[in-house]
Order: structure tokens, then sequence, then C-alpha cells
């Protein structure tokens, strides 16, 4: 039994695989929980941006999720701990989950302290302001070494990891299931070889504490699984769902708190009362917002979707008369700014601003500020990493080197999760790297003029 894994399956996925004849997914997943190979959390139904909803909304899509989860997989859906969509957190979202009676929250490594890569993995972690809630921490770096495709073997997988993970200490590894075969083909088999490695001991996030019975003090920050730290210093860590400066979003988040407010109010028939009910509860998907964001996310068929879904929860209300009018008005203002946006450029603007901040291509912070011997001394390091591999015949591996090679030259590295020159760091000794930069700025300095303007290099 040496496989096992935490799952997150929201209710609305577990009723569409039912939907369209997937009970043998159904099937299996019980089977593995009923051998202890795999647990459940729990989250929100409709994958609702729960920070930014009321409190009362959050604990009915955690209501909702529970209860058909429950009714499909049967008893065995016993969830202790709680996965918040896009592992968003905020006070009131712990609240919550605190008073159902969860037992814990897998959330990012930013959340801890608003920070990244200074987690010590020998512990879980506790908050004074949630007494009855462990906090447990995905670890971003070897996540996104699997999610990026970085790795393709679990050999090149440990590899990649370094020494330090050599330690007494446990890996937290948490993605989208789409990430396996959808997004990366192929990427599958890495994940049926990690599980069958017999180097690896896999437990689930639960048993965590009986492994590491130690627990250490965090103040959890406002944040989801996307953060910067620039966001958080900045307070904007939920801007793709709210940001200040997208009129787009302002409009959607004022029409959904327009319809809700009605929904609550409305007091006709009560099976009317009940339809009405489940088209809110429904509305509540992030998606809309997600999609609108421009950052470099976009799509108007989702930002119309939402829009629709709210106008026909108002529609479903009898006699709404000149709300229904106003929600008309919410919905054609949301649509048309949209497609003005799309006319104008604007959006292609918004994402070229996205990708200029997220990162400079490392060629333009070598060479472009007049440190090539740095440039030179990676790229050497790259062609010797690869040949390498090729002479070991890990040709999976040749190639990561031989592509990461082309985007630092052609400055397409600024799309990679996991940066090029950081799998280097991992691999290659510092003094071995900094050997190599002197001997190419020992060679500049004799070729360099003392004018920049008479330079033939």
């Amino acid at each position: 039994m040496r496989a096992k894994l935490t799952l997150n399956v929201n209710a609305i996925l577990t009723e569409l695989l039912v939907e369209h004849g997937y009970e043998d997914i159904i099937k299996d997943l019980r089977y593995l929980s009923e051998k202890g190979q795999l647990e459940f959390t729990e989250s929100a139904k409709y994958h609702a941006f729960l920070p930014l909803i009321p409190k009362d909304e959050i604990k009915r899509q955690i209501e909702l999720n529970h209860k058909i989860n429950k009714s499909i997989f049967g008893e065995i859906y016993k969830p202790r701990g709680f996965f918040s969509p896009e592992m968003a957190f905020s006070r009131e979202v712990a609240d919550v989950v605190s008073d159902m009676g969860y037992e814990w929250m897998v959330l990012d490594e930013i959340t801890e302290s608003g920070k990244t890569g200074q987690l010590t993995y020998d512990s879980f972690f506790v908050a004074d302001e949630f007494p009855k809630l462990k906090f447990f921490f995905r670890e971003r770096k070897p996540s996104n070494i699997i999610m990026s495709g970085v790795a393709r073997s679990t050999k090149s997988f440990i590899e990649t990891l370094g020494e330090e993970y050599n330690d007494n200490r446990y890996l937290l590894t948490a993605m989208d299931g789409e990430t396996f075969g959808h997004h990366r083909p192929g990427l599958e088999k890495l994940l049926f070889d990690i599980w069958d490695e017999a180097s690896f001991k896999h437990i689930l996030i639960s048993e965590i504490p009986e492994y590491f019975k130690k627990s250490k003090k965090c103040i959890p920050q406002n944040s989801t699984w996307a953060s910067t730290e620039k966001d958080l210093e900045e307070g904007t860590q939920f801007r793709s769902w709210k940001d200040p400066e997208n009129a787009l979003h302002t409009m959607q988040w004022h029409f959904l708190d327009f319809v809700h407010q009605r929904v609550i109010a409305y007091k006709g028939p009560e099976e009317l009362q009940n339809k009405t009910r489940m088209k809110m509860d429904e509305a509540f998907a992030s998606d809309q917002f997600w999609w609108a964001s421009g950052k470099p996310w976009w799509s108007i068929e989702m930002i119309e979707k939402g829009a629709w879904k709210l106008l026909d929860t108002l529609k479903s209300i009898q006699e709404a008369g000149e709300d229904i009018e106003e929600g008309e008005r919410f919905y054609n203002d949301i649509i048309s700014t949209a497609f003005a946006w799309q006319r104008s450029g604007y959006i292609r603007q918004l994402a070229q601003e996205y990708k200029n901040v997220a990162r400079i291509p490392f060629k333009e912070r070598t060479v472009g500020e007049n440190k090539p011997e740095v440039y030179d001394a990676f790229i050497e390091m790259m062609k010797d990493k690869m040949r390498e591999a090729s002479q070991n015949e890990d040709y999976e591996k040749a190639i990561l080197w031989r592509d990461a090679i082309w985007k630092l030259e052609t400055k397409n590295d600024i799309y990679d999760a996991i940066h090029a020159t950081d799998l280097l760091r991992i691999e290659v000794p510092d003094w071995r790297l900094r050997e190599i930069m002197d001997k190419y700025k020992e060679q500049y300095k004799k070729i360099r003029p003392g004018q920049p303007e008479h330079r033939d290099i």
C-alpha cells in the first residue's frame, strides 16, 4: 500500500462525473478511500472565491459540498481537512472552517508569513487565533517543478530537488488534477512513478502529525497559491478576482451583491425560493472574475456566462419588476465593456504590461546590465549539463537543458514557473558558477574599452 493521496473533489465535479457516466471514477475513489490510501478534503461546491463572499455563504457552499459528496461517495466521505478553492485564505474563511469542526487547512507556503522559501518542513503549524485548527503549507518549488514539466522521471525529480531534501522532513506538493495528462500530456507517468518510488514514504496530510509531532506557531496572511510577496505588500493578493483598478470586476461584484440581496429578501412560494436559491449558489462560482482580470486571463465567454447566471437568478424571483430592468442594465454594461476592451486592444495592453512586470528576461538582467560574464557562465554550464545528460542517456533532461538555453537566448524565460537559472543553481555548486563568472569577467576586462560608444563587441 505504497501510494497515498489527499484529494479535493468539488461536489459540482462529482455531480458531473455521475451525470456523464463516469461512475467508474467514483467507484475507484471510494475503493481507495476504503483501503486508507486516499482521504478527501472538504471544499466549496461551486468553487466560490471564499474570502470575498459573506460568511453565511461560505458556510452554505461548504454544507452543499459535503451533502452532495456524502450522497455520492457514501459514508466513507469523512473529510478532516479543508481545501479552499485557489488555496485562498482569510480570517473569515478560517473562522467558518474551524466552527464547522474541520481539523486542518492546507494552504500555500506564502500564507504562513507572506514570504516564500523560508519554511522548514519538520513540523505542522498552529495559530493562536485559531486554536482548533492545524495548518499545513504547500511547498512551491517542488510543486512548480512537477507542474511545469521540468521533471519527467522520478530520478530527475529527485535530482532537481537537491540535497536539502535528504533531511528528515516531509514534502507537501499540491496542484490541479488536470496538470497530469491535460495541461501536460504524459505527465501522469511521473505521478505514477513517484507513487511507485521505494525511497519515498507516502502519507496523507492528516497523518503528518503522527510522523512530525512538533508544532510551530504562525500568523496566517490573506493570500492564495498564486499570490506573490509583492501582492501581499501592496494588499492586492486577491487582484485576479477583485482588482480595485478593474472596472469590470467592480461591475461584476456590484451585480452579484445586487442579486444576492434580492434572493435573500425573496419570500415567494417555497418551491420557487429553493429554485432561486440553487441558482444563486451556482452564481457564486469564481470563474467569471478570474477570466475578467485581463492580467493575463481573459475570456468574454466566461464573463458572459457569469453575468447571465446572475440575471437568470434575478428573473427567477416573482414580481422582480424594476429589479430585472436594473439587472439587465448590469448585464449589458458588463458585456459591452468586455467587448469594448477586446476591440480597443486594451486587453492585449493589460496582458503585455502584466508580462513585463512579472519578470525581466535573464539576458536583460545580465548582459543588459553590463554583466555579460554572468550570462555566459550560466549558458556554458547549461551546455555542460545538456551534454552530461545526453551521455548518461537521460534524454528528457538533455531536452530540458536544450530548451532552457533557447529560452534564455530568446528571452522566453519570463514564462517559466521554475526559472532555468534556479534549476542550474540547484545542480551546480555556487563556487563553480563563481569560478566560471570570474573567467569570463577577466576576458571582458581585457577587451572592454574606456568609452561605451567605442565598443566593438
